[in-house]
């Protein structure tokens, strides 16, 4: 099992400084939260992703990821800024060598779930082929308004692509009250990688330490195929009062890793 980090836990750090942590903490790899206040976006040259690609291989750390904020299933989004979005994901993932660019759904407006549904496997859909041309794959993450398995893949099982994926969060999953085990039945093949974190409760999302909390993690990992990756998406962006993740991270690599011996 492959373990990464998400650079949501370490808003704004410099590339250098994520993968000396990666590094100290023995992380293979790292997902990219690719937004504007990030070092890494779709806004950024071919000199600069040049050298960020070129930093991740010197130290030997994958890009597992594009964590991207495209909502596919916003039935009110423009089709062709959508598109554009897309593709610019698409292209900057193809240049720094990562396998895949997470999308959410965003669907909460639309009048019925169906309307949502069917926006998001139009969208993916037309997507599908850039993403199969650059040799990444997209996958919506189970979040927002398409927070389970069982919802996620009424989405991708109609795109019927295999450049179109599912990225499990396991605590949108778990506050959507499906069990680990009905999620991997749902996910089946569309499955790309795993978000794990940990919460005290559903009333109180704080991010904790791996192991702290309440959500399923033994469970959600003895699930997965043993060359898996797992990331651990730790939310500071959101919670800046929460705990600083540098320090935690060799020890939940360490706690993750337990779960499996």
């Amino acid at each position: 099992m492959k373990f990464a980090f998400s650079t949501l836990g370490v808003p704004g750090l410099p590339v250098s400084d994520v993968l000396g942590l990666a590094t100290t903490a023995g992380y293979q790899g790292v997902e990219l939260r690719a937004h504007p206040e990030e070092p890494v976006h779709p806004g950024i040259g071919p000199r600069e992703r040049a050298a960020v690609a070129d930093e991740f291989k010197r130290a030997g750390v994958e890009i597992l990821g594009i964590a991207g904020y495209a909502r596919v299933a916003d039935p009110a989004a423009d089709d062709e800024a959508l598109r554009a979005e897309l593709e610019g994901l698409l292209r900057l993932a193809a240049d720094l060598g990562a396998p895949f660019v997470r999308v959410f759904p965003g669907g909460e407006d639309a009048a019925e779930p169906s309307e949502a549904d069917a926006a998001a496997a139009r969208r993916l859909g037309a997507a599908a082929e850039v993403a199969a041309d650059l040799g990444v794959r997209i996958l919506l993450e189970t979040h927002d308004s398409h927070r389970t398995g069982a919802a996620a893949a009424r989405v991708v099982g109609p795109v019927g692509h295999p450049q179109v994926g599912v990225l499990w969060d396991l605590m949108h999953t778990w506050l959507g009250g499906e069990s680990p085990t009905v999620t991997h039945a749902a996910l089946g093949p569309y499955l790309g990688y795993v978000q794990v974190k940990d919460i005290a409760s559903a009333d109180d999302t704080t991010p904790l330490a791996l192991g702290a909390g309440v959500l399923p993690l033994a469970e959600c990992l003895s699930l997965l195929a043993d060359d898996a990756w797992v990331c651990w998406e730790y939310e500071k962006r959101w919670y800046p009062a929460a705990a600083a993740l540098p320090p935690q991270l060799r020890a939940g690599r360490e706690y993750l890793a337990s779960l499996r011996a």
